[in-house]
């Protein structure tokens, strides 16, 4: 009987990994700048936090493991899966969510199970999964929007975004239901009666206030690093163009009981994050271009269904997490058996 092993296809040196890590965050900016404009400092906030955590615990663990401390933390894996759950988790939440979840992504799905490269699961989308699991409502008071304000408000300035964050302290027109929510929750209404009385939808033209600005600057930093060649654009396209066909479907011309346009699934909740920043790592994924296609489908496919009939309105981790599963089947029916693959060296070893 024959196994076969293949190593993920990720940098193998601290200074390859590190040149690497540097694009993708600087393709994050892009969306960091579009969040902060529409829903305030917290997501900044969560990222200095988020950040601060990560590599201390990266650190910790190092320090633990009696690994060389400077070489690993200068990779920027530590702090790429910090900026990663920062980004996606809601504006202004506790500080202490933010280092629950980046502990269980750090110590628990990334060192427990060996460290880089060795992590069968993506490390942020476990930790934003315990944390969604574990903390509801704290990870479901998404901020109001500008333009979906009311008048005379205005986002929470630095002392108040403070007080909220490590203080607990409630903000008056804090919270509101975010696109999807809004879908999942409107009744008998059709979509045309929802873009107008869901002040979280009325400002946009897509997918609500805010939000669609959001996912377009990620495409462009995701589009950005397909040019750079980070990764190759078969994953998100799948996961794209899976769900944009599932969405044509079910859209039936937005009655009540359609599920949302395909702009509108694009374009809410964490789409473009997910396809471009998620799906795409290179260590959890499946690895021929032939197996992106299939695990980017798979994804798609999960958001949809999760979105449409599951119990969370946003999918995107859920669908990533099981799909993280399917990668070793994924590549054991679409990796060729034998030498010769450039980013996915195999060894095979015999067992009578």
């Amino acid at each position: 009987m024959t196994f076969i092993r293949v190593t993920s296809p990720h940098a193998h040196n601290a200074s390859t990994t590190a040149g690497v890590m540097r694009q993708v965050l600087l393709a994050t900016l892009p969306g960091l700048v579009a969040l902060t404009a529409y829903f305030g400092m917290g997501t900044l906030l969560n990222l200095v936090l988020a950040c601060a955590a990560a590599l201390a615990f990266e650190a910790g663990v190092l320090r633990l493991r009696k690994r060389p401390i400077g070489f690993y933390l200068r990779d920027g894996s530590a702090l790429v899966t910090a900026v990663l759950l920062g980004l996606a988790l809601p504006p202004y939440c506790p500080w202490w969510v933010v280092v629950i979840g980046i502990f269980f992504a750090i110590v628990v799905a990334k060192h427990l199970y060996g460290g880089l490269g060795y992590n069968p699961f993506n490390p942020a989308m476990v930790g934003y999964v315990v944390l969604l699991i574990s903390f509801p409502l704290e990870m479901t008071q998404w901020t109001t929007p500008v333009g979906a304000l009311a008048d005379g408000q205005s986002l929470p300035g630095l002392g108040e975004t403070l007080n909220k964050v490590f203080l607990g302290t409630d903000i008056d027109g804090y919270s509101s239901a975010t696109p999807l929510d809004a879908l999942r929750q409107r009744g008998s209404q059709t979509l045309t009666d929802l873009y107008t009385s869901a002040p979280v939808l009325a400002g946009g033209r897509w997918a609500g206030n805010g939000w669609e600005w959001a996912n377009l600057m990620f495409l462009a930093g995701g589009l950005y690093l397909v040019y750079k060649k980070v990764f190759t654009w078969h994953a998100p396209a799948a996961m794209l163009g899976s769900l944009g066909l599932l969405a044509v479907f079910f859209y039936d011309s937005g009655s009540s009981n359609s599920a949302g346009s395909p702009l509108f699934h694009w374009l809410s909740g964490a789409t473009m994050l997910g396809a471009f920043f998620i799906v795409t790592d290179p260590v959890t994924s499946a690895v021929s271009n032939k197996g992106r296609l299939i695990y980017g489908a798979g994804i798609g496919i999960l958001v949809f269904v999760i979105r449409t009939w599951g119990n969370y309105p946003d999918a995107v981790a859920f669908a990533v997490l099981l799909m993280n599963f399917a990668a070793p089947f994924i590549d054991y029916y679409t990796v060729p058996r034998t030498y010769g693959h450039a980013k996915a060296p195999r060894a095979t070893a015999k067992k009578p």
